[in-house]
């Protein structure tokens, strides 16, 4: 397999385990094949052609052209300068490395990690939020995260991997729609009556057993062990957090508990007031089991071999 099938087939598992569903992540590609068409000839030399087959705009190839055949990669959570220069050094020592790949996005992916975020509008009106409300609430929280992310020194890690000649791919929300699908279908077919159930079972897990070993994993952030679960809301996909205003429709639609990767203080705080259970199930653990469920299917019948780093731990299924 080289490079650029590896990512292709990444993407297209994504687009399976959308939260969303297929139907409607295809109907964005249309959209955005109707804007492009529509844009003025100078206009196209700046649009994201890659957003015509990829939906998701914080996962790509960042170094290589693409036809590089993979034999061993090195995965981790975070690839930065350091990382990259580990792979020279691993490289330089005997170890056959083909490419690296992240799970959290570099170069434009990062810059563009806002436009993700538009896709967490959909998913709240499918739990019963509104989705003028959704979407509107939504606006503000993605601009609020473009304009954080201006400033941002986004390509250093892709310049690294151009200067020691390191093919390298992130995979963010095609492998965070992994964990996301996988979790709600869990806790829908488990019903765990407690949050110390939902607890207990997230314990079963592999990845967050492992974290809970080294003091990461899952726990408690609003409730308690007794309160009644009631309706879970896995909120794992979607580039970041989003609008913390959205818990205040989140009781009306019949959600009891959200699950999530993380939470900021400010969130926390509006759960707390909206009286919402909060389920902290561990980021890096979350990333792990997103990116392991990802590699199940994407490394399914070949001989790919993987190192792991910056976090990760492979676990097969």
């Amino acid at each position: 397999m080289n490079l650029k099938e590896l990512y292709k087939k990444a993407i297209k598992i994504g687009i399976e385990n959308d939260p969303r569903g297929k139907k409607t992540v295809l109907g964005e590609l249309k959209k955005n094949k109707n804007k492009y068409e529509e844009l003025k000839k100078k206009e196209k030399e700046f649009f994201d052609k890659e957003s015509l087959k990829n939906p998701y705009a914080d996962s790509r190839i960042l170094n290589g052209s693409g036809n590089e055949k993979i034999k061993t990669v090195l995965v981790g959570i975070d690839i930065e300068v350091g990382e990259l220069v580990l792979a020279d050094i691993l490289k330089n020592r005997g170890k056959q490395i083909d490419a690296v790949i992240a799970h959290h996005p570099e170069g434009i992916p990062y810059a563009m990690l806002y436009d993700v975020m538009k896709m967490q509008a959909n998913i709240l009106s499918l739990h019963g939020v509104p989705i003028n409300v959704a979407e509107s609430l939504m606006e503000h929280r993605v601009k609020e995260v473009q304009r954080r992310l201006m400033p941002i020194n986004h390509t250093r890690a892709v310049d690294a991997a151009g200067l020691i000649g390191l093919p390298f791919m992130n995979i963010h929300t095609p492998a965070d729609n992994m964990v996301a699908t996988h979790l709600q279908n869990l806790f829908s077919k488990k019903s765990p009556r407690t949050m110390g159930d939902a607890i207990d079972m997230l314990l079963e897990i592999k990845e967050y057993k492992q974290a809970a070993m080294n003091a990461a994993g899952p726990n408690i952030l609003v409730g308690s062990k007794e309160r009644s679960a009631g309706k879970i809301f896995v909120d794992m996909t979607g580039g970041t957090e989003g609008s913390k205003d959205i818990f205040k429709m989140l009781p009306s639609s019949d959600i009891n508990t959200i699950a999530c990767m993380h939470l900021s203080e400010d969130h926390r705080k509006e759960a707390e007031k909206n009286h919402l259970n909060v389920i902290i199930a561990g980021h890096i653990a979350s990333d792990n089991l997103g990116l392991n469920l990802m590699f199940d299917r994407l490394l399914a019948g070949s001989e790919i071999n993987v190192i792991e780093c910056s976090g990760f731990r492979r676990v097969k299924r």
